[in-house]
């Protein structure tokens, strides 16, 4: 079993819940000195560095959430000033105000130490050629699934999202050994080699892969394993952490959680902690970020923590699959999208009522998403080129703001269902078995 850092992998428990300990009061302490917000915050809350003496004492320490990233654009949160700043990523934000986070370069080091470590554990090395699908720029998942493998030796091809068909010519012809993408994509991949008359197994060496910027599920992973013989190996992040940061080794039984790097709460929601093992609400403190640290962040996802430790020999904590969300935002085609940033647009545009929803379907596992409109009643018209061009205008605003196509359908005004109590804006019919 290889390791790439194997003294802080494979450190007792004991250790390392001191160690955590031990920088979670460091960083209470930098933060309420260094941070006009989370000063505020904790003064409001009556809690000062001092009373943090444990882990039960760390949880007076208020939360933070995503409405404080959207309130303090664009980067009020920061902690360091630019000139100490290497990298900023942009992502997209609840109302389509984006989060703006800023990486120092020890900020990158940990990021890419962090993956470093993960494609260790799942046998990926320096004999390897990684195709990366993930999209690069703004985005945060192409440039760290980038430099974590180039940081274990392996040899990287940037060739990023879309061009399926030079793809899979591309892996044929190169010694191209692993995938970086997201499974929908995975399967698409698979689908076009079948048109193609390419089989993966036959005519490439690829034999490994990182999943993950969407939900899929075990079923999905045995699906995607069984027609294309690459094993899959589920990734977790999310551009406020990072990026794509934790990953599964080997065994396939969970996230290993860098205790070192990260320390996560399981909570209830009632903000207790749930029993090791059951699921709850993941709060995560990052131990070692400095330019746009997090403490407390709320991050939505439902998932479970196990401290037992892995048969690959490592010790830290490993997170289960992500099998909810506690707010209204959706994943679509590894894209977080809310449903008040498309409240927004439709705002905007002055032909428009406010009455929408929203349909998620998926073929293949390729998501699709419909967003039904009404038009108001001064626009009403029966000129088709009228009607056409409104829902150029429409479509192409909300991919503007969302960063991914959206069909779009303009109906009559009344057409949409009404609710008396909160509207449900959002079928999903998406299938992940």
């Amino acid at each position: 079993m290889a390791f790439w850092n194997e003294k802080i992998e494979t450190m007792p428990r004991e250790d390392l819940q001191k160690m955590q300990l031990d920088m979670l009061k460091a960083k209470v302490r930098e933060m309420y000195d260094k941070s006009p917000f989370f000063h505020d915050r904790m003064v409001e809350a009556g809690v000062t560095p001092d009373d943090v003496v444990d882990f039960e004492s760390f949880r007076k320490v208020p939360f933070m959430r995503k409405s404080d990233l959207r309130d303090n654009y664009p980067d009020r949160l920061f902690t360091v000033p630019y000139d100490q700043i290497t990298r900023v990523h942009v992502s997209s934000g609840t109302t389509g105000r984006p989060t703006v986070v800023g990486y120092t370069q020890k900020d990158l080091d940990n990021w890419t130490e962090s993956l470093a470590r993960g494609m260790t554990s799942f046998g990926m090395s320096k004999h390897d050629m990684l195709q990366n699908f993930h999209g690069y720029g703004l985005f945060t998942g192409g440039l760290g699934v980038h430099y974590g493998a180039e940081r274990i030796g392996a040899t990287v091809l940037p060739i990023s999202t879309g061009n399926t068909e030079r793809q899979i010519q591309l892996m044929q012809d190169l010694p191209v050994t692993a995938w970086a993408g997201t499974p929908s994509y995975m399967f698409h991949i698979a689908d076009t080699c079948d048109r193609l008359g390419v089989d993966i197994r036959r005519d490439t060496k690829v034999k490994l892969a990182i999943a993950g910027g969407e939900p899929w599920s075990e079923s999905m992973r045995r699906k995607l394993q069984d027609r294309t013989g690459v094993r899959v190996h589920n990734c977790y992040g999310a551009s406020e952490m990072s990026g794509p940061m934790f990953l599964e080794c080997s065994e396939q039984v969970g996230l290993h959680v860098w205790a070192d790097l990260a320390y996560i709460e399981i909570l209830d929601k009632d903000g207790n902690p749930v029993p090791e093992g059951e699921p709850g609400e993941m709060v995560v403190t990052m131990l070692q970020k400095e330019a746009f640290p997090l403490i407390r962040y709320k991050m939505g996802d439902v998932t479970t923590l196990t401290w037992e430790k892995c048969a690959c020999g490592r010790t830290h904590p490993r997170l289960g699959r992500i099998t909810g969300r506690t707010d209204d935002m959706l994943v679509v085609r590894g894209v977080n999208v809310f449903p008040s940033q498309i409240e927004s647009v439709i705002g905007e545009l002055p032909f428009l009522s406010p009455f929408y929803h929203i349909t998620l379907e998926n073929s293949n596992y390729m998501d699709a998403m419909t967003v039904e409109v009404e038009l108001n009643e001064d626009s009403l018209t029966e000129d088709m080129n009228e009607l056409a061009e409104m829902s150029k205008q429409l479509a192409a605003r909300l991919k503007s703001v969302l960063n991914i196509k959206a069909d779009v359908r303009l109906v009559l005004p009344g057409s949409l269902q009404r609710f008396e109590g909160k509207a449900n804006h959002v079928t999903d019919n998406r299938s992940y078995d």
